[in-house]
């Protein structure tokens, strides 16, 4: 996020798009319930009509995989009323020209065909946005999930740029990580491109201080992304994958090429707290301790680092991780020494910028928000005050493309995935708790009321969905939440997972696969 988590109750215009808040970050969406009672604006653009729409000053529907003509629509108006911030522009930005050509093109007539939002209703989002004191955009992975993704995120920075809603307080693109620690796995290098704190491999100067740090001599290369390591185990140019604390079984698209392509692995290990779907998989299953058990640090998604403590002894074999990754390390010629966590986190500060002033005396009470450089160095509420740290922020020209796969003949409706409100993820944990279970024990698949009228469905009969990847079944929900034409389903149950029928395509960028558009059928089961 480039803002904090509470700056957003102080907003005066929150617009959320694609983030079902209230159900995936419940604590977050206690903010916008602040903001709303101190007479803030609530925009959502959600094509599923989520909890947090009943709180929405206005509440738009588009169709699945439009994001970017939607928000260009709103850019459109802006620029055509002058709402624009033309100070910040001239003296923030670059690219403006280039970026304003394209934008003109989305009238909102145009920007209604394509996204199914009423023009009225775009012009109002706009209003209210560009004029707002303070407008925060808050988003999730409606927005990243597609084969647009990058495009999605892109088109969010312009229109901040474009009213000047950056750099202050209250304001900015605060995109809310799917996970714990999400966040702190970036910001540590575990992405296929960057060292800790996102200095790139392919930088000669990076490769050297990190060859310095870490003595050894590293190649400075691209490692590979997650569908590059699938495909890797297809072809035969990865042998061997070890999976720390994820469940891809269940996680990752198209169900059955993941596990053929697992069951290819020379060898499988997975270091996890439960014997999950893809642990059962394993050649070697390597028993990691929960939150509870560890000592350490969480960096959350607004980019507080937190000091967690042991509450309870490791249960039977398992272990921290840093402690099994470290004797993994030595046993495979690499020496680690690290005596705690501690020590971790101290090599962290020497190699890391945004961590330079970070030291576990210092993360007493609520933490530190990075960057934080230097040990006098308060922590940073929000980002991009002055400057952006890359100097200018760039606009990019951004057309509206369609999803990789649309409906047709055979596949008439458009899916999407996504979270229930009593179910985490893959369900490794919340479906093995008793409570969580007897609330919702099994999936369902919503449907709009007319889809179940053409089909001949009560609610609870059950039907099959089938994509061009595979076939499930699950059982029917009859609600408005959802458009005409679609299809939701949760992703938390293997018995009906939603990730056989997911599109494995990806962005072409980032490699973020489509999770929430694909094209399905839905037949009644006898």
């Amino acid at each position: 996020m480039t803002n904090s988590v509470s700056e957003l109750a102080d907003a005066d215009v929150i617009f959320v798009i694609g983030s079902n808040t209230t159900t995936s970050h419940p604590l977050v969406a206690t903010q916008l319930f602040r903001a709303k009672a101190k007479g803030a604006k609530i925009i959502v653009a959600d094509p599923r009509r989520i909890q947090l729409v009943h709180q929405a000053d206005i509440y738009v529907s588009q169709r699945l995989g439009t994001d970017v003509a939607l928000i260009n629509g709103m850019m459109h108006v802006i620029l055509e009323q002058g709402w624009h911030n033309q100070a910040f522009i001239e003296e923030r930005t670059e690219g403006f020209e280039a970026f304003r050509q394209v934008v003109e093109q989305y009238t909102p007539e145009r920007t209604a065909e394509i996204t199914g939002v009423p023009a009225d209703d775009l012009r109002t989002m706009a209003e209210w946005y560009a004029k707002a004191k303070a407008g925060s955009i808050v988003y999730c992975m409606g927005i990243t999930q597609h084969t647009s993704g990058v495009d999605n995120v892109k088109s969010l920075a312009n229109l901040a740029m474009l009213t000047g809603h950056i750099g202050r307080e209250s304001t900015g693109v605060n995109p809310l990580r799917g996970q714990n620690n999400v966040q702190g796995a970036c910001d540590m290098g575990g992405l296929p491109n960057v060292y800790p704190g996102y200095q790139p491999v392919t930088n000669d100067d990076m490769v050297s201080k990190f060859s310095q740090a870490w003595e050894t001599q590293l190649t400075g290369g691209l490692g590979r992304t997650i569908p590059d390591m699938l495909h890797g185990l297809t072809d035969g140019s990865v042998k061997a994958l070890y999976i720390v604390g994820e469940n891809p079984v269940m996680s990752d698209p198209d169900m059955h090429h993941v596990v053929e392509a697992f069951k290819k692995a020379e060898l499988l290990v997975v270091q996890d707290i439960f014997l999950t779907e893809t642990a059962e998989m394993a050649d070697v299953v390597l028993p990691g301790t929960t939150y509870a058990e560890k000592d350490g640090t969480f960096t959350n998604t607004e980019r507080r680092v937190q000091r967690i403590r042991t509450a309870v002894p490791p249960v039977g074999d398992s272990r921290p991780d840093w402690r099994i990754i470290m004797d993994l390390s030595n046993r495979y010629g690499f020496p680690m020494a690290y005596e705690s966590p501690a020590d971790i986190m101290e090599e962290i500060a020497k190699v890391t910028p945004q961590y330079a002033g970070i030291s576990y005396d210092r993360l007493e009470g609520e933490g530190l928000c990075w960057p934080c450089p230097s040990k006098e160095h308060p922590g940073t509420r929000f980002l991009h005050k002055d400057r952006f740290a890359k100097g200018l922020g760039t606009f990019h020209a951004i057309e509206y493309r369609d999803p990789d796969e649309v409906v047709d003949g055979e596949y008439p409706l458009w899916m999407t995935t996504g979270r229930a409100h009593v179910h985490y993820h893959t369900g490794s944990m919340t479906r093995r708790s008793p409570t969580l279970h007897a609330q919702m024990p099994e999936g369902y698949a919503e449907l709009h009321p007319r889809e179940a009228l053409n089909l001949g469905l009560d609610q609870g009969a059950t039907v099959r969905l089938s994509t061009r990847r595979g076939s499930i079944t699950a059982k029917a929900m009859i609600t408005d939440r959802v458009q005409e034409g679609m299809i939701f389903v949760p992703f938390h149950f293997i018995e009906s997972c939603a990730n056989i029928l997911t599109n494995p395509a990806h962005d072409p960028i980032v490699k973020i696969p489509e999770y929430k558009v694909c094209a399905v059928k839905v037949e009644k089961v006898a």
